[in-house]
Order: C-alpha cells, then structure tokens, then sequence
C-alpha cells in the first residue's frame, strides 16, 4: 500500500471489477460460445438433432440477455477500477467504443432472435418450456430479423476476436492490468 499525502492509495482504489462483475462477464463468455457453437456445429448432426441445437442456441440467448442487461445495470452503479499505468486518450476512447458495440451487440442479437422466433407463429422451446408465439405468422418480418441477426451475429466473430486482442495487448505490449482487473480471484 502506498501512502500519499494524508490518504492511503490502493485501500480506496480498487484493483478489480467486482466478483459478480467478473462472474457475469465470463458467464457471458460461455454463454455465447454456447450459442454460437449450436449454430456452427449442428451441421454435423442428423437433421432430427437440429431442434435441441435451436434449444441450446435460444436458451444461451436469452441468458445472453438477461446478464448482459444486468451487467450493464451494475456497471453503471460501480465504479470501473483504474488501468495502471494509465492508458492514453485515444485508447482510453477505443476502449469505451469497443465496449459500447458489445452491449449494443450482444443485447440486439438476442432480441432480434426472440422477435423473429415470435414472429414465426408456431411453438418454439427454450430452457424446455414452449415459450409464446404470435397468433399469426409474420415470414417478411422473420425474413427481415433474420437478415440482421445473422449479419450481427457473423459481425460478432470479429468484435469477440478484437476484444480478446486488445485485452491481449494491454497485457503483453503496453503492460497494464487492463486483462488482470477482469480475472477471477486466484484462490491460494
């Protein structure tokens, strides 16, 4: 701990996300590696397997959802701890924007796949429970919301794999605690 001037520095400072911050954010990750591998793998199954892949895909989502929404919800009432040493300007801002495309995208993708599910008029299950459905099928809307869940989706390849870069580089190039602050506790 060092002290600085009348006050104790790192006691009022915390160095980490908060443990639910870092359980839901690492929860999200697998979640969505859930949902993705459903999607990718179910190909290499029997066509009959297909609806317990849609399962999978569906209940990761919503979970996706859920979580993300809450997180957002703590991440606003706490307090972000500080990168040491401080990053510059310019990455502190692309920082900020990569994480605003994340909760955009992982909060739109899920509701664009709840609407086009609802929207197809028929029963469709997630978490084991046939969840509701519109009374009549809209197939130009769900064609629609299709479209852009997919293009999300596939835009989210690329959002997952730049985030893990650049928290790679704040650890290994301009070594910071940028990756460290959302690690889990190590348990001694």
């Amino acid at each position: 701990m060092l002290i600085s001037g009348s006050f104790v520095v790192g006691s009022l400072m915390q160095s980490k996300y908060s443990p639910l911050q870092i359980a839901i954010h690492w929860l999200v990750f697998l979640l969505v590696v859930g949902a993705y591998c459903a999607m990718e793998l179910r190909g290499f199954f029997p066509r009959s397997y297909r609806p317990y892949f849609n399962i999978v895909h569906v209940s990761c989502g919503i979970l996706v959802l859920v979580l993300m929404v809450t997180r957002l919800l703590v991440r606003l009432k706490s307090p972000t701890p500080a990168i040491v040493p401080k990053p510059s300007t310019m990455l502190t801002g692309l920082a900020h924007l990569g994480h605003l495309v994340i909760y955009l995208l992982f909060i739109a993708l899920p509701i664009l796949g709840l609407l086009m599910m609802y929207n197809r008029g028929g029963p469709w299950i997630a978490f084991g429970i046939v969840m509701p459905y519109a009374p009549e099928a809209n197939f130009d809307l769900v064609d629609t919301l299709k479209e852009y869940h997919e293009l999300l989706a596939n835009s989210g390849y690329f959002v997952i794999g730049l985030h893990a870069a650049a928290a790679l580089a704040h650890h290994y190039y301009f070594k910071d605690n940028t990756l460290l602050r959302m690690m889990p506790k190590k348990r001694h």
